[in-house]
């Protein structure tokens, strides 16, 4: 959910109110006051002002009308920021406003293959007014002898669009391959709702769910194509400054023919992914992370869950 981000007003924001136009409050504390307006500090405003009541309980009301006049131009300055900030997001190109993070590290997997590797990231997000797009791909590879004993990639595109502050429309198109897990190739379309279930600094929680259409390529020539349902939940927690705990879930539910009943579906993917970031520095994180994979009817000869452990550095850009 996008949300206008404020910064510390410079020091040639103007207040209506001049603290000189009252001579009864001493100078040296009249000073102090305009220095700490003119640090742009909000926090540092309002307690040096706290300060001063205590110290000159004869000046309340100069005091009083100092702050009120410091909040009122304050006011203004941050809707004008807001708008201009609002502004310049309608007015990007297509390529300006992206975020991403790459990544980068090992994995030991489990399952229908057992091995050790390699394993890259890269998550691209432009958040707009209305609109926030994600892009995400990932890889991991592993070959001994000149044999390939692990090659899984993964990649998707979700945009999403705001009906309010908490409800949301979201759209999906999923490539997967993972030739130990039996198919060629795994694509996925799916549409629907979803809803911000808490929204707070430190906290995030939130879910999505609606139909999808879900094509298979085996490694065996066979394909089939089957409606499916997808559910998707998404939580962070910011545990300290530094530290963070990430939990996401992606299940799709396939049909014979009909997204509506879950029970009786005929093969159900479910991805389950924690992780725990570490901050090395501003831009750098140590991440720790383990994922089950699991496919309720995959192919003759694969096992149906896999797990990968892995640890990996994320940079920011």
């Amino acid at each position: 959910m996008k949300k206008i981000a404020f910064v510390a007003l410079p020091a040639a924001v103007a207040l209506t109110h001049p603290t000189a136009a009252l001579a009864e409050l001493p100078e040296p504390v009249r000073a102090m006051i305009d220095a700490a307006i003119a640090s742009g500090d909000e926090a540092a405003v309002r307690t040096v002002i706290d300060l001063a009541k205590q110290t000159n309980p004869d000046d309340v009301d100069e005091l009083d009308a100092i702050l009120g006049g410091y909040e009122t131009d304050l006011s203004a300055a941050k809707a004008e920021a807001a708008a201009m900030e609002e502004q310049e997001i309608r007015s990007a190109g297509l390529f300006e406003n992206w975020t991403g993070k790459g990544e980068l590290g090992g994995f030991r997997a489990t399952g229908n293959s057992s091995n050790s590797g390699v394993t890259a990231g890269l998550s691209l997000t432009r958040e707009g007014i209305d609109w926030t797009h994600k892009l995400r791909a990932r890889a991991d590879y592993q070959r001994n002898n000149g044999v390939t004993s692990r090659e899984q990639y993964f990649a998707s595109y979700e945009p999403n669009y705001n009906l309010s502050d908490r409800v949301f429309l979201y759209g999906l198109a999923q490539y997967e391959r993972d030739r130990f897990q039996g198919f060629s190739a795994r694509y996925a379309v799916s549409g629907g709702i979803g809803y911000q279930i808490v929204d707070e600094p430190d906290l995030q929680l939130s879910a999505k769910a609606g139909p999808a259409y879900r094509v298979t390529e085996f490694v065996d020539g066979t394909s089939e194509s089957r409606v499916a349902a997808l559910l998707g939940i998404d939580f962070d927690w910011s545990i300290t400054d530094r530290l963070k705990l990430t939990h996401d879930t992606n299940a799709v539910a396939e049909t014979g023919g009909s997204a509506t009943v879950i029970v009786d579906s005929n093969n159900t993917s479910l991805n389950l992914v924690t992780g725990l970031n570490a901050k090395i520095s501003d831009k750098v994180s140590a991440r720790v992370s383990y994922a089950i994979e699991y496919d309720s009817n995959p192919p003759v000869g694969a096992v149906q869950t896999d797990t990968l452990s892995r640890v990996t550095l994320i940079y920011d850009f």
